[in-house]
């Protein structure tokens, strides 16, 4: 059996209002779009939460923890 070949995925672009209003839900922080890896980052969580679909997951469970370099 072989393995799906792994394709780059092109971000779905998020309506610019919702990123207006969109806050890190543990800090309560604004949120840098970082539109070419297709996610939310809270520099102060350390976080960087996903966007699918061009919705944001804003569940810390799914973030995933920023490097720390």
């Amino acid at each position: 059996m072989t393995e799906p070949s792994a394709r780059p995925v092109t971000p779905t672009p998020v309506d610019p209002r919702l990123l207006e209003i969109l806050v890190c839900p543990l800090t309560r922080t604004v949120l840098e779009y970082d539109r070419a890896a297709g996610e939310l980052i809270s520099r102060a969580a350390g976080l960087a939460y996903p966007i699918r679909d061009g919705i944001p997951i804003m569940l810390p469970d799914e973030a995933r923890p920023l490097d720390e370099s």
